[in-house]
């Protein structure tokens, strides 16, 4: 299996770099992992609302790019659907079962993500509604996922 996380944007603190790098060691034991980050668009202080439009449209094009056609897409957005871990766990081997070779996980940038790109996914996933740091996310979202390999191969790890 293939994991694929996309992002929008730089990844630059260094101890986030080193969490996510652990994780990502951990899950080699489950599949291959390809962190991918795009590049994101100077925001205007002031931008207005068709600005931000084009902007997250720019962002999409990118992404857009890197997914598969037979990816098993999971959207991070606040209104996405909120699952406990061991479902969430389900949630991943019911696609590695469906014959989906690749998870593809995508954070968008500070606007969000473009209608487009919310579209293609198979699921939309929600970690709670508080507001984090897209930066912070992929560390919180590399755990999970690791979480859900490990309730799917019967280990104490979520215990």
């Amino acid at each position: 299996m293939k994991i694929k996380i996309l992002t929008v944007g730089k990844l630059k603190e260094d101890y986030l770099k080193k969490g996510i790098a652990e994780y990502v060691k951990r899950l080699h034991r489950f599949a291959s992992v390809a962190m991918i980050e795009v590049a994101d668009e100077k925001t205007p202080e002031k931008a207005s609302e068709v600005e931000n439009q084009q902007i997250m449209a720019k962002e999409a094009e990118r992404l857009q790019g890197k997914i598969g056609d037979r990816d098993y897409v999971v959207v991070l957005a606040i209104e996405g659907k909120q699952l406990p871990s061991e479902d969430f766990a389900k949630k991943l081997e019911q696609a590695k079962n469906s014959g989906h070779g690749t998870l593809t996980f995508i954070i968008g940038g500070s606007l969000g993500l473009d209608p487009a790109i919310k579209k293609r996914a198979n699921l939309m996933l929600s970690f709670g509604l508080l507001t984090l740091p897209h930066q912070l996310m992929r560390l919180v979202l590399v755990e999970q996922v690791y979480r859900a390999m490990m309730i799917s191969a019967g280990s104490a790890y979520h215990k």
